[in-house]
């Protein structure tokens, strides 16, 4: 048995391979896919070459083994109709929806316990987003924002935005996103935070007449994917602060000045990375538990407001070039099989 699986084969460069895979095995689900939505983070870093060398996929995938170099099985956001099982698997799951972290394929085997089965009310180009709303519930989770606090999400693109409707259940004093954008601005707004502003005015948002206890904010998320936004984030919390570092820049490097005030102010810095758990949160979370949680928030999600097109497999090429391009009207593309 055929599939048809998408490569990254160089910068720029993407190409639909047929492979031969096989029947599933006697524990294997095989799987055909409806939809399969594209990270504009992590895979256009891939789709530019813009990966560090040597540095594992993803070793919580079982389907992303091996490291970033050309060719490159990618993407992490597919949703498909079980066709086939193996002889050890009830067959009750044949015709069942789920949800799954592989590759971009037209079908692909795989087993019961690496896949999520999909809730009737929801569509397959909104489980897509599973993956972007399991990071934002990860960022929260790391953020731990507070009754009252000032928060600043840097970065309107898809993480940022569910970042931003999870936020938005939070009673915080002041919840601002910092954005280039306008239309993501105005995205970001629409999804619950009570100001959207370009770069540099953020400072003017936060201002506080006579307080200088609550000057700058207490928690920011970096979620630019930019390096460049590293030192404004850090320069936008104040005493005590904390950053959280959602982004991933790949090979690309991050110039900070921790010659200044950093220091004396305390400033704590942090990555979050949804392959793993904070190790304060490990005794009662575990990855299902924050998945279910993520699912949950998935259903009040205003997915359309992310939607920025469907694109037929065949022609993921002209989706990967028009994502890089900005040409899309939403940060959401999701490729199609049907």
């Amino acid at each position: 048995m055929d599939a048809r699986v998408l490569y990254f084969s160089g910068p720029e460069t993407v190409e639909i391979r047929t492979e031969t895979i096989g029947r599933p095995d006697r524990d294997e689900l095989l799987v055909e896919t409806v939809a399969s939505g594209i990270s504009p983070g992590s895979e256009l870093l891939v789709y530019r070459g813009e990966f560090p060398e040597g540095v594992e996929v993803d070793a919580t995938i079982d389907a992303l083994d091996g490291e970033f170099e050309y060719p490159l099985r990618y993407g992490y956001a597919a949703v498909g109709e079980v066709v086939g099982t193996g002889e050890a698997v009830d067959e009750d799951w044949l015709g069942r929806r789920v949800f799954a972290f592989e590759p971009h394929a037209d079908r692909f085997r795989t087993t019961p316990d690496r896949v999520v089965p999909i809730r009737e009310r929801t569509t397959a180009a909104a489980a897509t987003l599973l993956p972007s709303v399991e990071t934002a519930t990860n960022l929260v989770l790391d953020g731990h924002p507070r009754i009252g606090e000032r928060v600043v999400v840097f970065g309107a693109g898809l993480v940022g935005l569910c970042t931003v409707h999870l936020l938005s259940g939070f009673p915080l004093d002041r919840f601002v996103v910092v954005e280039p954008v306008p239309e993501r601005r105005e995205l970001a707004e629409t999804l619950g935070a009570d100001r959207a502003v370009a770069p540099g005015e953020v400072g003017s948002v936060l201002a506080d007449d006579g307080d200088d206890d609550a000057r700058g904010a207490d928690l920011v998320y970096e979620l630019s994917g930019e390096p460049s936004t590293l030192d404004a984030a850090i320069g936008t919390v104040g005493y005590d602060g904390r950053v959280v570092v959602g982004s991933w820049y790949g090979s690309r490097r991050a110039a900070i000045d921790l010659g200044g005030s950093f220091h004396r102010e305390r400033i704590s810095v942090e990555s979050s990375q949804v392959s793993t758990i904070d190790p304060s949160l490990r005794g009662r979370w575990n990855r299902q538990r924050r998945f279910d949680v993520a699912f949950d928030h998935l259903d009040s999600l205003e997915t359309d407001a992310l939607h920025g097109g469907t694109v037929p497999f065949e022609e993921a090429t002209e989706a990967y070039r028009r994502l890089d391009a900005g040409g899309v009207d939403g940060p959401h593309v999701v490729l199609t099989y049907r």
